[in-house]
């Protein structure tokens, strides 16, 4: 990290004594895609900033490691996010969200310089003078070592699966039940599918967007099938792996695939709503409304289909972190990610997941 002091002269004659400055880089929002468009790694912008030296009292300095790429910044990138829980980006203002990094000065008592530290509005910077009362101290052991797990897995994207699972899903062991996992191969899904099957669904089949991804589902995660949406007939395929038809529907992406599925779905079956990444490019409510004849089916076989938010479960956080954890480091839990490293490249990151390009949770590498 540089360091930079402001000409001495001109603070003299302000009557200031020169202060130090960290030089940073950071990440802001360049531009809107605007509520149809498609987001582009353009819409971010990297630039040099500085971040004062000296910090105040309950104030600690990190330096970031790691930062979270997910489809809810999409809605981030609009004036409005339609949501009441997500504040928009500002143009030219740095964005943020989840992000683990390392404490480098601390005068908070919570923390001491060599602390692994997570936030969910960590500021895309190099380096940042945090509150420390935001942060959360991380135990790596927990993980076996692998920190950005924190972000994923063994975060905010693996409590969404198990709770939504939990909460929504009415799994029950011995119920023979069958889970289909659209998105499968993302985040939130290909944690989703094996953490139905760790809770008792007897059979779990995926739907992806590439060979790749279903193979991986099927050969590395537990999945007894997966389809590949891009090929065939989803419908017949959907018939064929789940004879007995679908009983719980984990839903990542909505739109048409989510339709072909809802019509395949049994009586009382439930949906857990977790993300509609399909109609993340639209102006349309969330969750979207479903086509007259899907709901009708929906009504008719009393599927529930209610939205899930696990910030409204945050009183089953640490017991069900423990339980991520564990099955993590059972072998229980496979986890994939795709890190892209270097701050710079964040934008591409965030374009090719928007995308499908990834597998598992998306990460971007800021610092080792």
């Amino acid at each position: 990290m540089l360091w930079r002091a402001r000409d001495v002269r001109q603070e003299i004659q302000c009557g200031i004594a020169a202060k130090a400055e960290m030089i940073i880089q950071r990440v802001v929002l360049n531009s809107r895609p605007g509520k149809h468009g498609v987001p582009v790694a353009e819409n971010f912008r990297l630039e040099e900033s500085t971040i004062a030296d000296a910090i105040q009292a309950g104030q600690v300095r990190v330096r970031t490691l790691y930062l979270s790429v997910d489809p809810y910044m999409r809605c981030r990138m609009n004036e409005d996010t339609g949501s009441d829980y997500l504040l928009p980006w500002q143009l030219s203002e740095v964005a943020d969200g989840g992000g683990i990094g390392v404490v480098e000065e601390s005068k908070h008592d919570n923390f001491v310089k060599g602390d692994f530290v997570i936030s969910f509005n960590w500021p895309w910077q190099t380096a940042a003078i945090l509150d420390g009362s935001l942060l959360q101290k991380l135990i790596p052991q927990l993980v076996n070592g692998r920190l950005s797990y924190f972000l994923g897995a063994a975060g905010i994207t693996g409590l969404t699966a198990l709770l939504g699972i939990k909460e929504k899903g009415h799994v029950a062991v011995g119920a023979n039940q069958t889970m289909v996992v659209s998105g499968a191969a993302g985040a939130c899904g290909s944690l989703a599918g094996q953490i139905g099957r760790l809770e008792g669904c007897s059979r779990v089949v995926g739907i992806a967007g590439t060979d790749e991804k279903c193979s991986i589902l099927v050969q590395e995660m537990g999945f007894d099938a997966a389809i590949n949406y891009k090929k065939g007939n989803v419908a017949e395929q959907l018939r064929e792996f789940c004879p007995g038809g679908v009983d719980v529907y984990f839903d990542n992406v909505g739109g048409d695939i989510s339709d072909t599925v809802i019509s395949q779905m049994n009586q009382n079956s439930h949906i857990i709503l977790c993300g509609q990444i399909s109609q993340y490019n639209k102006d349309v409510p969330y969750p979207p409304p479903l086509s007259p004849d899907i709901e009708k089916i929906q009504k008719e076989r009393n599927i529930t289909r209610e939205r899930f938010l696990v910030l409204n479960y945050m009183d089953k956080q640490e017991a069900s972190v423990l339980q991520l954890c564990q099955w993590i480091q059972e072998g229980k839990l496979k986890v994939r990610e795709t890190v892209v490293e270097g701050l710079a490249n964040i934008g591409a990151a965030f374009q090719s997941m928007m995308s499908g390009g990834n597998i598992g949770k998306q990460i971007v590498s800021v610092s080792k």
